[in-house]
């Protein structure tokens, strides 16, 4: 099995995708999209919890990954752990194999279906990928060495077109700083905009991913459009989604199609399908690689 840091370190074009746990502890559907993704991508991400959501936890579907042969990207959030119970977690996800993690901030409690939660947030996205950064080091977040340390492939996230774009900027520098190595961007539309990123973010030397999210609708591109800041799908895409036949098929299209103007630049693309995993593979087969 290759690993996501052997194929990104071979400079071939490469291709993450999501698969979310269950809400439950069935895993009969998680295994059948797997089993769709494998050999079509380098690794797959494992939500932790997304949109705040409770699912079955992203380092038990991460071992799952292992266990079919499929490389994990084990995403940590924030949101729901102080620095003790991440640390641990962390070193867990270590010893029972898994390679690369993803740190985020994640989405507040608010958003989603256990509201009267009390969110975290005892560190930030930068300070748990400089805790992650010192795990490797063999020291725990006090500066303490530890007997056997990690060695994690550390990822980070960072959103291209956000406006003001410059707070982003000062935050990926940062996360750059703090030992991330690969970066999967927010969903991007502006390719002309994201070259740019890319051309500045390069100079760090570190491996970046541009995030491609299915449009399964003008609906939803156009909520996306309201309620999700960083995230701007331009009129023409809309226009395109209101004028197919199905919409879901023009959007699989558009995702191709992305795909490939990502491939005459970047590092790779990292396809969020969120619910359509199956579409991930359709999206694959209709770019040119």
């Amino acid at each position: 099995m290759q690993t996501l840091k052997e194929s990104l370190s071979s400079k071939k074009f490469t291709i993450t995708a999501e698969i979310c746990p269950p809400k439950g502890t069935d895993t009969s559907d998680f295994l059948k999209k797997a089993q769709l993704l494998k050999g079509k991508i380098a690794a797959a991400n494992v939500t932790d919890n997304q949109r705040a959501v409770m699912r079955l936890s992203s380092l038990a579907c991460s071992v799952i990954l292992l266990k079919e042969g499929i490389d994990p990207v084990f995403q940590m959030t924030c949101r729901d752990r102080n620095r003790i119970a991440l640390q641990s977690d962390i070193m867990g996800a270590s010893v029972l194999g898994i390679k690369n993690i993803l740190a985020l901030s994640g989405d507040h409690v608010s958003f989603g279906d256990h509201r009267e939660a009390k969110p975290v947030f005892d560190l930030d996205s930068v300070q748990l990928v400089q805790v992650i950064d010192k795990l490797n080091k063999g020291t725990n977040m006090k500066d303490m060495p530890l007997k056997g340390g990690t060695d994690f492939f550390i990822g980070a996230v960072v959103a291209p077109e956000a406006d003001p774009v410059e707070p982003e900027m000062i935050k990926f520098e940062k996360k750059v700083e703090a030992g991330a190595r690969f970066f999967q961007t927010q969903a991007i539309y502006n390719m002309e905009k994201f070259h740019r990123f890319y051309e500045y973010a390069k100079r760090f030397g570190v491996k970046i991913l541009g995030g491609i999210l299915l449009l399964k609708s003008a609906k939803m591109a156009n909520f996306l459009n309201t309620n999700v800041p960083g995230v701007k799908v331009p009129k023409h895409l809309i226009d395109e989604l209101e004028k197919a036949q199905d919409q879901l098929e023009k959007g699989i299209e558009i995702a191709a199609r992305q795909v490939n103007e990502l491939r005459s630049f970047c590092d790779g693309a990292h396809i969020m399908a969120i619910g359509q995993e199956e579409s991930v593979v359709r999206i694959i087969e209709g770019a040119v690689l």
